[in-house]
């Protein structure tokens, strides 16, 4: 006897109205990226294992490819699955040089997987949405403003999400406090230091002791630092008044103060745009300006949107192509929202209209009528049985479909089709040739308990 099959932990799947949620979100996303002039690219699922694991410690989520018949594997041995679409991205450019107009700006959207243990908000297969503007050899940091405010006006447009709060910080702030602090290994140091989310301050500061070979002094300064958090630039004066004096310091003051004034003007009751220098983010590729989002009342979902300026990924031997992107966690904000019932679509299928079924000697009648509505764009399907009318109605309404259309019965002079809204009983004369939904009805839409009315249709 066959066995319900059991689910896989950490590859979510949708149903439909899900989907038609998730659809919404990417078309969104999209179309904001493409005003600000961003090409679609897609990259392979695959890379190679040294490919893969030469940026950050990410050796224990790699998932690894194996043939099952791998006697004569050949050179499909090394292969992994790649875990962000940043290194696949960089080995993207590197390839294909010769053929980008630089500066390159791409966007991002595809599935990635990583072996970690599965829990709200992370997933072991999950899509995400990335944007980067890649420079050769160069590129001005006016594109980390750019960057941010292009992100940040995507996730203004998302409705589905509560209000959120954009973290900016700068690598070469911290690096240049710490130089200026005298601290060695202020990787080490910067590593502690992005555990305040999730240690108390006095363990932070013990492990700095211990485990960085900070004083108990160099400790407190790094922890003053990391305290800072404003909504304008008022933190420069917040850092200067501890006392630390590095050029580099002075470069990252700089570059993250550009970056709050120009996010400013994007700020809302939905959006906060915060200078917070506990941010560092842990992989190491990246030098400068770095981004966190968090969600309002979801906050245990950690950030949901990162990114930040990286100098050198991509590198060649002749040319360095340096970076700065934001890449979005599509699954990690969605699928807890549309579990706990935040958010889902107004309906079932795209149908908009479903054709009813006198009898199935009238069938082809029926299907001339949905050909007629489908060739002016109304999403159409013909009932499954011809059933009882009011078992038709039931299997429209089961579905989410709004109108249920009956055919002009053949052969009787002066009959007309008729078109039912079956939400409020509303019955009408109706011609197939000319004849189409509300707006808001032809396609499904997003119901969203954050948001003061329904989204727009899915396209």
């Amino acid at each position: 006897m066959a066995r319900k099959p059991t689910p896989l932990s950490g590859f979510p799947e949708l149903l439909p109205e899900q989907r038609v949620v998730e659809q919404h979100v990417l078309d969104t996303l999209r179309r904001t990226f493409e005003l600000h002039g961003f090409a679609g690219i897609e990259t392979r699922a695959v890379e190679p294992m040294d490919q893969l694991l030469r940026k950050g410690d990410t050796s224990k989520e790699v998932y690894v490819l194996r043939r099952l018949q791998d006697a004569d594997s050949g050179n499909d041995s090394g292969i992994g699955l790649h875990f962000d679409l940043t290194v696949p991205f960089a080995r993207y450019v590197l390839e294909n040089a010769g053929k980008l107009e630089f500066p390159f700006r791409r966007f991002q959207v595809q599935k990635v997987w990583r072996g970690e243990r599965p829990q709200e908000g992370r997933y072991r297969e999950f899509t995400q949405a990335d944007i980067d503007i890649i420079g050769r050899d160069t590129l001005p940091t006016h594109h980390d403003v750019e960057v941010a405010r292009v992100m940040v006006e995507a996730l203004t447009h998302l409705e589905v999400l509560p209000p959120f709060r954009v973290q900016v910080n700068n690598r070469k702030l911290i690096q240049g406090f710490y130089a200026g602090l005298g601290i060695s290994d202020s990787d080490e140091v910067m590593r502690l230091v992005d555990k305040l989310d999730k240690l108390d301050a006095d363990e932070v500061r013990r492990l700095l002791v211990s485990e960085a070979g900070a004083s108990a002094e160099q400790a407190d300064q790094a922890l003053a630092l990391a305290a800072i958090a404003t909504a304008d630039d008022s933190f420069v004066a917040r850092v200067r008044a501890l006392g630390v004096e590095h050029p580099l310091l002075d470069e990252g003051l700089t570059e993250l103060a550009a970056v709050v004034r120009g996010c400013a003007p994007l700020v809302s009751e939905r959006v906060q745009v915060v200078a917070d220098l506990s941010i560092a983010r842990g992989l190491d590729y990246y030098t400068g300006t770095v981004f966190e989002t968090r969600l309002e009342g979801s906050e245990g979902l950690g950030s949901i949107c990162s990114g930040g300026r990286y100098d050198a990924l991509a590198d060649d031997g002749r040319t360095t192509y340096p970076g700065v992107g934001i890449s979005l966690g599509v699954s990690r904000v969605l699928v807890p929202l549309l579990a706990r019932g935040d958010v889902t679509g107004s309906r079932k299928v795209p149908s908009a209209v479903l054709v009813a079924v006198a009898d199935e000697g009238a069938r082809e009648a029926s299907d001339a009528v949905a050909t007629a509505l489908r060739a002016r764009g109304v999403p159409t399907e013909v009932a499954a049985s011809a059933q009882r009318f009011g078992k038709q109605i039931r299997y429209a309404e089961r579905r989410g479909i709004p109108f249920v259309w009956f055919p002009a019965a053949p052969g009787e002079p002066g009959a007309a089709h008729q078109v039912k809204d079956i939400r409020s009983g509303d019955q009408a004369d109706a011609d197939p040739g000319t004849w189409a939904p509300p707006a808001q009805d032809l396609r499904p839409h997003v119901v969203s308990t954050h948001a003061a009315t329904s989204e727009g249709a899915v396209r």
